[in-house]
C-alpha cells in the first residue's frame, strides 16, 4: 500500500496553503531543486559539452519515457519525452493520417482541450482543403466514428468537467471502422490508471507538469504502439529523430522505433527536474492513487453540496466516470476562485463559469479537503468574493 504521508513529505508545499491545482501545475518536489543545482554545477559546469556523453543527457528522453510509460500501461521503449504537448499532438496526428491516406477526416469532441484542435486545424490547412476536422459533442463520439474517419483524437479526461472517456471501448470501435486513435493523457497520466497496451491504443501524448509534477515548461511525451513504430513517418523530421544524427547526412532517415519521434535538443534542465519528480512515483502505486482520489473527490462533493448550495456540480457524479478533479459551476466563479486563493485554497477557473479543483493524493489528504470546504463555505455564505479586487481578470486564470 502506498504511504501517502510519506509522499506528501516529498513536496515543498507552502505553509497555510491547500493546493488543489495540481491538475494544472504540480508542486515542487523537495529533491528537484538540489537535483537541478547539481546538474547545473557538477554536470554542465564541470563537464561542459562532454555531459552529453558523461552525464547521459542524450539518453534522458527515452529513459524518462520508460518511467512515464510504467504509469500509462505502455510497453518498454514505446514512449519518448521532449518538446511541448502541442508539438507532440501535431506529430502524432500527422503520422496517424499518413497511415490512412484514403481518408481525410479527423474526429474530435467539443470537450477536447482547444490547443489540440488548434494544432489539427493548422495541420489540416497545410494538407489541403479536402481535409476536415469534425468536432461533435462528447456523447456523440461513438456514433460519429464512421468509415470516412482517418483519426480519432480525444483527450481522455475533459479538462473542464473531468468527464472520463472509455478508452478501451472507443479504441475498439475505432479499430472496427479502420480508424487510428490518438489519445491525449494530459489529465490522465499520474491521475488515473491508464492501459495503453491493454486498450491497443495507437498513439498517445501528454504533458508532465500536471500530475507528474515536472515543473512549469516540463517536457511532453509521445507514445507509439510498437506494432506501428517502424511504420510511422514523423512529419517533424528533426535532427535527433534521424537514424544517425552525428553522421550529418543531408537526407533524413527515421531512427529506430520511438527514437524517430524525437525532434530537437532535449531540455536537460527541465528533464532533470522531471527525473526528481518521477522518484516520488517510485513510492506510489497508481491503483492506490486512484482509490484515494475517488475517496477525496467524493468527500469534497458531499461537503460542498451540503455547505454551498449556490454551486452546481459540473463533473460526473459517478466517480468511475470522472478523472481526479471536481468542477462546480457558479456565475461569478472567477471572483469566487480569486477570493478562495486569497484565503489559502488554490484551485483555478475555466471559462465561462467553471471553478475547478484537482485532487492529488500524493500530497492532498482528507484533512485538507475538510479545511478547504470550510473556507469555501465562508466565502460563499458571506459573499466574500463580491468585491472589485476579485473581479479583475488576470492573464492566467
Amino acid at each position: 500500500m502506498t504511504d501517502f504521508a510519506a509522499t506528501k513529505a516529498m513536496f515543498d508545499l507552502p505553509k497555510d496553503v491547500i493546493y488543489l491545482d495540481g491538475n494544472s501545475l504540480g508542486p515542487l518536489p523537495h529533491a528537484a531543486s538540489g537535483r537541478v543545482s547539481d546538474m547545473m554545477t557538477r554536470e554542465w559546469g564541470q563537464m561542459l559539452i562532454t555531459g552529453w556523453n558523461k552525464a547521459g543527457w542524450m539518453a534522458m528522453p527515452t529513459k524518462l519515457g520508460d518511467r512515464i510509460g510504467h504509469l500509462i500501461g505502455a510497453e518498454p521503449g514505446s514512449v519518448v519525452t521532449g518538446d511541448t504537448l502541442s508539438i507532440k499532438v501535431y506529430q502524432a496526428v500527422a503520422s496517424a493520417l499518413e497511415l490512412r491516406p484514403d481518408r481525410k477526416v479527423v474526429l474530435s469532441d467539443s470537450g477536447n482541450f482547444p490547443t489540440d484542435l488548434y494544432m489539427v486545424e493548422g495541420l489540416l490547412r497545410s494538407l489541403g482543403p479536402e481535409y476536415e476536422l469534425r468536432v461533435v459533442a462528447p456523447d456523440e463520439v461513438p456514433g460519429s466514428i464512421t468509415e470516412d474517419v482517418a483519426v480519432l483524437m480525444l483527450t481522455e479526461v475533459d479538462y473542464r468537467s473531468g468527464r472520463l472517456h472509455d478508452m478501451k471501448a472507443l479504441t475498439e470501435l475505432a479499430h472496427a471502422n479502420g480508424t487510428i486513435t490518438v489519445w491525449d493523457l494530459a489529465h490522465s497520466a499520474g491521475a488515473i490508471p491508464v492501459d495503453l497496451s491493454g486498450c491497443s491504443a495507437d498513439f498517445a501524448v501528454g504533458c508532465t507538469y500536471k500530475y507528474l509534477n515536472g515543473g512549469p515548461g516540463a517536457p511532453a511525451f509521445v507514445y507509439v504502439a510498437p506494432r506501428l513504430a517502424e511504420r510511422v513517418r514523423p512529419a517533424l523530421s528533426g535532427w535527433l529523430g534521424h537514424e544517425a544524427p552525428f553522421a550529418f547526412d543531408l537526407d533524413y532517415r527515421p531512427g529506430d522505433g520511438i527514437e524517430r519521434m524525437r525532434v530537437g535538443t532535449p531540455p536537460v534542465i527541465q528533464m532533470t527536474a522531471l527525473s526528481a519528480a518521477m522518484d516520488v512515483w517510485d513510492m506510489a502505486d497508481i491503483q492506490d492513487v486512484r482509490a484515494k482520489s475517488i475517496e477525496l473527490t467524493e468527500l469534497f462533493i458531499e461537503r460542498v453540496e451540503a455547505a454551498c448550495p449556490g454551486l452546481e456540480l459540473a463533473s460526473p457524479r459517478d466517480p468511475e466516470q470522472r478523472g481526479s478533479q471536481v468542477s462546480f459551476r457558479f456565475a461569478d466563479g472567477y471572483a469566487a476562485m480569486q477570493a478562495l486563493i486569497a484565503h489559502g485554497v488554490v484551485g483555478d477557473f475555466r471559462a465561462p463559469d467553471i471553478m475547478r479543483f484537482g485532487f492529488t493524493p500524493l500530497y492532498i489528504d482528507a484533512q485538507d479537503v475538510e479545511h478547504a470546504v470550510s473556507i469555501l463555505a465562508d466565502i460563499m455564505t458571506n459573499r466574500l468574493w463580491d468585491t472589485p479586487e476579485f473581479k479583475v481578470r488576470q492573464r492566467v486564470t
